[in-house]
Order: C-alpha cells, then structure tokens, then sequence
C-alpha cells in the first residue's frame, strides 16, 4: 500500500472510531417551542450577541467533549436577529451506524426559545437524552455583526432529512461526510456566522472546536 493508501486507511479507521460522536443515545426530534424562559444560567459572558444591541446576531456550538471515545459531538444554535430569541439543534445519530441513507432516523431535532433557555436545555438534554456522563458539558459561542436567519432556518431541515454518513459515499464513491459537525458548520454558515472556520470533510468534532479562534469558551452545567 502507497503512502495516499495508508493515509486513506488511517483516516478511514479513525473516523470507524470516531463515529460515535455523533451517537448520543435514544430520543425522539422535536418540533420548535416558543420562547419561555426555565431554569437559572448565567448570561453569556463575553458576548455581545445576548446581552448587547438587540441589532447583534449570534451563534452557539455545543459541545459534548466525551463523547465517541474523546473524539467528540457537537450541536448548534443561532439568535433571530433582533431578538432574544435562539434556534438550537443536532443531529445525534442514535444507531451509530456509519450510514443512513436520506429521511431515516438520524436523531436530528431543533427547537426554540430564550438563551437562558437554550443553555438550560442543552445542558440536560432535553430533547434528546445521551448516554454521556454529563450531556453538553461546554460551549463556545461568538457575536455577529451579519446574519441571515432565513437562509438558517431553510439550511435546519435540509441537515435533518439528508441521511447520516462518514466514509464511503454508496450513491458517489467518495469519501466524505455528513454528520453532526457538518450539520452544525452548515447551519452556522447559512446564518453567515462571523469567525466561522471551515470544517473539512471527516474533520474530527474536538479538533474543529479548538479552531475557533475569538469565541467563547464555557462549561454547561445541568440546570
């Protein structure tokens, strides 16, 4: 085997390992909420997106370092510009198959409400129960001066509907993917997420995360 092939191999068996991240145990998708306000967080430290001008936007990448093994899963969440309002989601994939193809149960679901509310959810999984010790146990979230909520909004159900995959595309031949962190790079970018860096194909969630470089860095407690 050449040297391309034992890197193909390596990142094949990696990605075989870290798959995982992207499996956060049995749940059911769930439709948007309105906005309602449960439990006590603290306020988003740092960031102007929630607690300056209501002109602002702003996006959330949760993150749950344990899982696959340490490799990681990540979900996400963008503010409806002009509001304290937050869209927050991810695809969690249960089965932990490396495949499935467009419209099966990728464990994918969104929902709505106030920032302290995100966080509140997030932190005890509320719409999709994991099997990690402790469900998102770290966010990271930035400002952003430019954003395009619609655009987020069409990008959510495509993420959702379009199948779970890493590796070998059946349909394609390629080696590709299509799995959590891609859902979150995908919506994030559809917003326009200032300070956004690209998420490669089979990139590693943990890796990907230490990349954004100007966010914020929290733990998520259960509230």
């Amino acid at each position: 085997m050449n040297g391309f092939g034992l890197w193909v191999a390596a990142v094949v068996a990696g990605v075989v390992v870290g798959v995982t991240g992207c499996q956060s145990g049995a749940g059911t998708s769930s439709e948007e909420k309105p906005a309602t306000a449960t439990g006590a967080v603290e306020g988003l430290q740092g960031m102007s997106a929630a607690a300056g001008p209501r002109r602002s936007g702003g996006a959330c990448v949760f993150v749950k370092p344990d899982g696959a093994q340490k490799f990681g899963h990540v979900g996400w969440g963008f503010r409806v510009t002009g509001t304290d309002r937050w869209v927050y989601g991810a695809v969690e994939n249960p089965s932990g198959k490396l495949y499935t193809p467009p419209g099966g149960d990728i464990g994918a679901w969104h929902a709505g409400g106030s920032y302290k509310r995100m966080l509140s959810e997030m932190s005890r999984d509320a719409h999709y129960q994991g099997r990690s010790e402790h469900p998102y146990s770290r966010y990271r979230c930035t400002d952003s001066s430019r954003s395009d909520v619609p655009a987020a909004r069409e990008t959510v159900p495509v993420v959702e509907e379009r199948g779970f995959l890493v590796g070998v595309d059946p349909e394609t031949g390629e080696l590709t993917s299509r799995d959590c962190l891609d859902a979150t790079y995908d919506v994030l970018r559809a917003y326009r997420t200032r300070h956004l860096p690209k998420a490669a194909e089979l990139a590693i969630p943990n890796v990907w995360v230490e990349s954004l470089v100007g966010w914020t860095d929290n733990k998520l407690t259960p509230h």
